[in-house]
């Protein structure tokens, strides 16, 4: 798990791309410097895991957009295999050599909790649609999945490229393209990628984890039964119970405005 505080900028020192995958190494400095095999790290607001520690040579024959990347000068390597469907899914497709990403380590147990909940398994590409630079502030809008709207609100918060953001300003239902603002401080600007980012640059987007599963539950339907009637036998309790239950979820099953009306009142 990750809170959305980027601890540091790492630049991608090498794509070695393959059929349907890839394996990306960056130079986290020295935020990985006891990141072992099996480790977390999120790039960009994606968690991948480490395939090597810094002592492993890099892999061996395989093309490289940057040959001889892997030298003395690449102080902290991350290495990540990383398979085509999040690939596709993320705006790390896009990633060239040189490029700066967004790092976070995993939260220990004893940190301090400083954005929100942020799990590293981005829900959706979007990408920049404008941005308004003031003397001591931005404004960015960025575009999303029109599928991911339900779960962004005014204030609420979200992860764009792995940063913790609160939302200043979502689009309207009735719009047919769904998007969201941020203001974001120098600082901000300075520590993370979003000082560089120009419209049209893609953007990872995790939405809130909590409207995630608030919405999944409110997708079931809690069946609703009254208590049976005492019967004078077993063999007429059940068939009661059983015509009881067929009613009552028929009752509040139903579309018919007047039936529900009933159900309601009941």
């Amino acid at each position: 798990m990750f809170t959305g505080i980027i601890e540091e900028l790492g630049i991608v020192a090498a794509i070695d791309r393959r059929d349907d995958s890839a394996v990306i190494t960056i130079d986290a400095k020295e935020l990985v410097d006891d990141l072992g095999l099996g480790g977390s790290l999120a790039v960009n607001g994606v968690c991948l895991t480490s395939v090597r520690d810094e002592a492993s040579s890099p892999p061996d024959g395989a093309p490289s957009e940057s040959p001889g990347a892997f030298t003395a000068e690449v102080q902290g390597p991350f290495t990540a295999e990383v398979m085509g469907e999040t690939l596709r899914l993320t705006g790390l497709g896009a990633l060239r050599t040189g490029d700066r990403v967004n790092l976070e380590r995993c939260t220990p147990a004893s940190g301090r909790f400083d954005g929100h909940v942020v799990q590293g398994h981005v829900d959706g590409c979007g990408e920049l649609l404008s941005r308004d630079d003031f003397d001591e502030w931005s404004i960015l809008r960025i575009g999303i999945p029109n599928s991911l709207a339900p779960y962004t609100a005014t204030k609420g918060s979200i992860a764009l490229n792995g940063v913790s953001l609160t939302l200043t300003a979502v689009s309207e239902p009735s719009e047919t393209s769904a998007w969201v603002e941020v203001g974001l401080i120098p600082a901000t600007l300075t520590h993370t990628t979003f000082g560089d980012l120009a419209p049209g640059d893609p953007v990872n987007v995790e939405v809130d984890v909590l409207a995630k599963y608030t919405a999944r539950l409110l997708s079931f339907h809690t069946e609703v039964t009254a208590p049976a009637e005492p019967a004078a036998s077993a063999t007429s309790a059940t068939s009661a119970t059983s015509a009881t239950s067929a009613e009552t979820t028929t009752l509040f099953n139903s579309t018919d405005s007047s039936t529900r009306q009933g159900a309601d009142n009941a």
